[in-house]
């Protein structure tokens, strides 16, 4: 049985304490971190699916969340919400809404990227 514990694992034992041992805690986390040697973890390329001519706007963040699979999807999550409500309520244009979450996750990408340097 593998004894080391994932991460959500430590978010319940975390969870579970008193606010005294949650700073005790992400103390040791800060000072075991200070303490290793710099992780670089290695980022795969976007495994980018074809725009398909017909897409909505719903389609096109299932594909990109696809597609950049490796990017936390709660980093993108407000600015891409932001954009469907643009399309849905004020009735902005499907492919610019499209362009611009394309672009939104591109960027992403590469600040991940950019930050795993």
């Amino acid at each position: 049985m593998n004894s080391i514990k994932n991460s959500q694992k430590l978010i319940e034992l975390y969870e579970a304490m008193d606010p005294e041992r949650q700073r005790s805690l992400c103390d040791f986390a800060d000072y075991l971190y200070a303490q290793a040697e710099p992780v670089s973890k290695e980022i795969p390329p976007p495994d980018l699916i074809p725009r398909p001519e017909k897409e909505t706007v719903v389609g096109a963040v299932k594909r990109l969340k696809t597609s950049y699979h490796m990017v936390e999807s709660m980093t993108i999550f407000s600015a891409a919400s932001s954009l469907m409500t643009d399309n849905m309520v004020k009735g902005r244009d499907v492919v610019e809404v499209i362009d611009e979450m394309e672009q939104l996750f591109e960027n992403a990408y590469q600040k991940l990227l950019q930050d795993n340097e």
